[in-house]
């Protein structure tokens, strides 16, 4: 029974977005691994940008400053 957590950070993602990868993320499982679809389980969790941190710092501070991952 395959479990993936998927982690993204508090930031708009839309239920449609998450509906998405949940049903990519499965069949990829189903694809690579040969699991049964009604066996994975798909958790997306939303963490508050104060939470998360990169390159030393929050995330919160990093987008105020207008610095994401593809500026640093």
């Amino acid at each position: 029974m395959p479990f993936v957590k998927i982690l993204v950070t508090r930031e708009g993602v839309t239920r449609e977005q998450k509906r998405e990868l949940i049903k990519g993320v499965t069949n990829v499982i189903s694809e690579v691994l040969n699991k049964d679809p009604q066996l994975t389980h798909i958790a997306i969790e939303e963490v508050d940008t104060d939470n998360w941190g990169w390159a030393g710092e929050q995330i919160s501070i990093l987008r105020e400053q207008g610095i994401t991952a593809d500026k640093k």
